[in-house]
Parts: structure tokens; sequence; C-alpha cells
């Protein structure tokens, strides 16, 4: 029997809140994707890294236990009870905050994007390039799995190749970029692990 939602804004923590608390997550694979792994084995030295929109937030455990100092965010309480939940020798990394006002303790060196644009609407997506491009200082790396589908409806909302560079090139330079192989069945086929470096201003 389909869910029904009381919630129908994805700018709302409630939105959120009410899908986690009802169990109905399609894009939490339930663990961490190989295109990471593969770039924490690769880095030659530990990064410290922001993940907005966190989720059940199985990568915080990934990172921290690789070295890395790594802080998780999510504006939903429910998210964050969830991955406190299941992150629970991490749980202090995992802060309730809202992305646009969330300001770290210092500059990241990288910015983990895992399903977090694609979760707001398009018009909504210059102000999360721009804060992006705000918190990292030039050379910092943006990183992560960025879902291209060109349907109207969502969350999740697609971009095509051409409007995720020009939302992205004024402020990155593209290093890296590859198919993925172990996605969700919501995501497969199209999404690709990309790596963006922070131009100097």
């Amino acid at each position: 029997m389909a869910q029904h939602f009381d919630s129908r804004d994805p700018l709302a923590p409630e939105f959120w809140s009410e899908r986690f608390e009802k169990n109905f997550t399609p894009w939490d694979r339930a663990g961490v994707p190989k295109a990471l792994q593969d770039f924490v084995l690769a880095a030659p030295h530990p990064l410290n890294t922001l993940i907005p929109g966190c989720g059940s937030g199985y990568e915080v455990a990934c990172l921290a236990e690789a070295g890395w100092d790594v802080t998780a965010i999510d504006f939903s309480p429910a998210a964050v009870e969830a991955a406190r939940r299941l992150q629970s020798r991490h749980a202090a990394r995992i802060v309730q905050a809202d992305f646009f006002s969330f300001v770290p303790a210092q500059p990241p060196d990288l910015i983990y994007e895992r399903a977090f644009l694609c979760a707001l609407p398009r018009d909504k997506w210059p102000a999360i390039v721009q804060r992006w491009a705000s918190l990292l200082q030039p050379g910092a790396l943006l990183a992560g799995f960025f879902f291209f589908d060109e349907a109207v409806k969502g969350p999740p909302f697609g971009a095509s190749a051409g409007m995720l560079e020009a939302l992205l090139t004024p402020y990155f330079d593209r290093i890296d970029d590859q198919s993925v192989t172990d996605s969700v069945e919501v995501f497969a086929g199209k999404e690709r692990w990309q790596v963006w470096r922070r131009l100097s201003v």
C-alpha cells in the first residue's frame, strides 16, 4: 500500500522527518558507496570534511575511522536522531543545523555531496552552489554523487550535464568524473561520481 505523507515541501524539515519516522528512505543505501571508499584510500592525507544533509550518516563512520575530521549536518531532527543512533560511536560529529546558516569550526577541505542537491528544488540550487563556494577555500574540494535526470517532479530533482556545469564552473573546476555501479534503485544509471576543485577567487 502506498505511503501517505502530510508534508509535501522538501524545503521543510518536517518533510524529511516524516519520511524517516515512517521508514521511507529509498535514497538510503545502508552503507558507504565504493567511489567514496576509493577516494578516501587514494587521498594523500585526511581531509576536514563537511557532509550537508547527512541522512543516516554511514559516511561519518567511514571517514572518522580513516582518521578524517568530519562534521555531518541535517536540518531534520528525525534524520539526526537516526544518524546518531546508527553511528553511535561518532554521534558527537552529527549536528542538527541548517546548511545555509551553519558555520563550521574551521573551513572544510572537502564538502561531500550525497543526495543533498537533488533533495531540494532546482530553484534552490544557485544558493546551494554559492554556499558551497563560500565555505570552501581555493583548492578545497567538492566531491560526491550528482544525479542527472530532467524529470520535472521530485525529489530527487535531477540536472542536465549542462545545467550542473553552468552552476559550478564559475566557482569550481571538475577534476574527476566517473560512472557509478553501485547506486540504489532511485539513482541507478543516472548518477556520476565527480570531484570539483574550488577555484581561486
